[in-house]
């Protein structure tokens, strides 16, 4: 069982690029990746360069609110 204050946490990011409305008119989505985060290390929002399918280049990803 786990407990509901575990330290390990998983989490979203989201691409900047396509939620502030940059991502062309034919392609509609959000790029979002799921990744695991110790909450003890990292206490502030995890923001990591990843490859967003939608904008087709390396853009910033930022932790989503859940």
């Amino acid at each position: 069982m786990s407990k509901s204050k575990d330290v390990r946490v998983t989490i979203a990011l989201e691409c900047t690029n396509c939620i502030s409305g940059g991502v062309h008119e034919k392609s509609a989505g959000i790029s979002r990746y799921t990744t695991r985060k110790n909450r003890r290390n990292t206490p502030i929002r995890l923001e990591l360069k990843k490859f967003c399918f939608y904008c087709q280049k390396h853009t910033l990803h930022k932790e989503s609110r859940k």
